[in-house]
């Protein structure tokens, strides 16, 4: 006879959009400071950036979803790294090898790319199931929350120096200061920035982002500075912000952030999360100043598949 008390087994199934108000759900509650709203998840799965080799995988338990995690190939370095992104399981169902089995179909997907690492991110409570599937904890990354109630005022730009809603902005412009300012950022891979066509498909055209909100500093009418914000309903998240290295050291993206926030607090936000690496001293330093307080950390974690190629000219015989 069969045991009454037994749970039903989970089906790992690729994701399919209309996942995305269950997926968010289970996000929220095991990463509660994330922003990613139903909207952009149904996007990214139905539209999915085109040569990432993306995929999502959601686990179910009785037709509810209680596990997901996505794989693709990083858009962000030169180098053939997989992500292995926001592997997760319901409190109430882990121990029962879910994870594991979602983690065999992301390694699965990402089998054909000739990769010769992946990275993952982990709780610190995750770190025993990471290391077990071969990822070793590589760097602490942060995560702060600040109540958008109590803002620190909007002080006058400087002369020269002029904030702007980036609906105003073409977005090449926002895509080169992106580029250039993110180029030194701490990680564990190269740094290299994304293309124009493949940061406007994941970043510019993404539902989410709020282009109102979204702010530039401009130095003698030359974009200098940027802050974006991506949005789910009164939660906010603070995609990236960053000044062009040569115009570092003037308050810029300190300035463009808390207009940002401003705008947001203007249009029904309430409260903002952002994410930096905790090496990133500069960045930790203007969240401080803003008021942010830590909420959460996790790890970068890093699986080498093989040796990377080796660069430059063949040496001579």
């Amino acid at each position: 006879m069969p045991n009454p008390r037994r749970r039903p087994s989970a089906l790992v199934r690729p994701a399919h959009p209309d996942d995305a108000p269950s997926v968010v759900a289970l996000r929220t509650l095991v990463f509660p400071f994330l922003v990613r709203g139903v909207a952009s998840t149904r996007q990214l799965i139905a539209t999915p950036p085109a040569d990432q080799h993306w995929a999502g995988f959601v686990a179910e338990v009785d037709g509810h979803a209680v596990g997901w995690v996505s794989a693709s190939r990083s858009e962000r370095t030169s180098e053939a790294v997989g992500e292995v992104s926001l592997l997760h399981v319901h409190p109430d169902q882990r121990r029962r090898g879910i994870g594991a089995a979602l983690l065999a179909r992301a390694l699965e997907h990402l089998g054909p790319l000739d990769l010769t690492r992946l990275r993952g991110r982990a709780l610190p409570e995750a770190l025993p199931f990471a290391r077990r599937h071969g990822f070793t904890p590589s760097r602490q990354e942060r995560f702060s929350a600040l109540e958008l109630g109590a803002l620190p005022p909007l002080p006058e730009p400087s002369d020269g120096v002029r904030l702007v809603p980036l609906t105003d902005v073409d977005p090449r412009r926002v895509h080169e200061v992106e580029a250039l300012a993110s180029a030194d950022e701490p990680g564990d891979v190269v740094a290299g920035s994304i293309g124009y066509d493949g940061w406007r498909a994941v970043t510019w055209d993404n539902v989410g982002l709020d282009r109102e909100a979204s702010t530039g500093a401009e130095v003698d009418g030359v974009l200098a500075a940027i802050s974006l914000v991506k949005r789910d309903g009164t939660r906010m998240w603070s995609d990236y912000t960053g000044t062009v290295p040569r115009l570092r050291g003037q308050g810029l993206a300190r300035l463009a952030k808390l207009a940002a926030l401003h705008r947001a607090a203007a249009r029904g936000v309430t409260v903002a999360y952002t994410g930096n690496d905790a090496a990133n001293a500069p960045m930790l330093a203007i969240n401080a100043r803003l008021g942010y307080r830590l909420v959460a950390t996790q790890w970068s974690c890093v699986r080498e598949l093989r040796p990377a190629s080796p660069s430059g000219p063949e040496p001579s015989p």
